[in-house]
């Protein structure tokens, strides 16, 4: 069993699941994003439904649900490709340098993401 998949301390086992029920949510709120497109959606309508809370948390639960797949599922590619035995010794450089990228633009986009959905 690998025992700190994501530097956290948390199993295999943890981020496997976190990105299955990661996905489920996605796929909830893209599916409904979907069917509400489909009715077609004007400015109006569709400032009333971002404008109501529980949209607003749906939307907000499907943005931390995507910080959250992406680091799990980055961090499995960055550690399965950027390894000192398939790059030399600037592997492991290069895999801290991507993991610290990819969590600040990924933290960015949250922040991001909060403020445009609460109008902070």
């Amino acid at each position: 069993m690998v025992t700190a998949v994501t530097s956290m301390g948390r199993s295999g086992l943890y981020d496997w699941m976190m990105q299955r029920v990661t996905a489920v949510i996605l796929l909830a709120y893209f599916l409904f994003l979907a069917c509400v497109l489909t009715g077609g959606v004007d400015f109006a309508s569709w400032k009333a439904l971002y404008s109501q809370t529980w949209m607003r948390v749906f939307s907000l639960l499907a943005l931390l649900s995507l910080g959250v797949h992406a680091w799990v599922g980055l961090w499995a590619v960055f550690t399965d490709y950027l390894t000192e035995r398939l790059m030399g010794t600037t592997g492991n450089v290069l895999r801290m340098l991507a993991q610290v990228v990819s969590a600040i633009i990924m933290f960015t986009y949250v922040v991001w993401g909060v403020q445009i959905l609460w109008g902070l």
